[in-house]
């Protein structure tokens, strides 16, 4: 389901649309909206410590499936707010939800949803999102209990 333009996002991230970012035909490559949506998240996970608490315990949470649905395109010197949040955690994977919109508007530029698996680092083996880890991501969901 896509969130309402005016639902509270669990983080923003503001990215300007520069040059480089641009196709032949004069807006932002389809290949970048992924990028600005990774951008997001590692700036979520780290306003949050969420990176910091899984590298200090050997994991990771690695990117196993992206959906991404292009609505409108952006253009040189557009500035695009993207919201992250956490749509739902499973026993060993996340979905977080991701929207990006013309900044300062209700214009939908593009809606994603990505699943991350746990993953250890040593073995390279998805692992349970169980105990302190998944309580600081539930803190983050917008499913939040109670």
């Amino acid at each position: 389901m896509l969130p309402n333009a005016q639902a509270e996002p669990a983080h923003i991230t503001l990215i300007k649309v520069r040059g480089y970012h641009l196709d032949i035909y004069g807006h932002v490559n389809n290949a970048r909206y992924l990028e600005f949506l990774e951008e997001a998240r590692w700036a979520w996970f780290e306003a949050n410590d969420v990176v910091e608490a899984f590298t200090e315990r050997g994991l990771a949470f690695v990117l196993v499936n992206a959906n991404i649905n292009y609505r409108r395109p952006a253009f040189p010197g557009e500035h695009l707010e993207i919201r992250t949040r956490i749509e739902g955690i499973g026993k060993k994977s996340c979905r977080v939800s991701q929207t990006i919109w013309l900044h300062g508007t209700e214009t939908l530029v593009a809606d994603a949803m990505v699943t991350f698996a746990l993953m250890d680092m040593a073995s390279h083996a998805a692992v349970p999102v169980e105990g302190e880890l998944r309580q600081k991501l539930e803190a983050l969901s917008i499913h939040r209990a109670g």
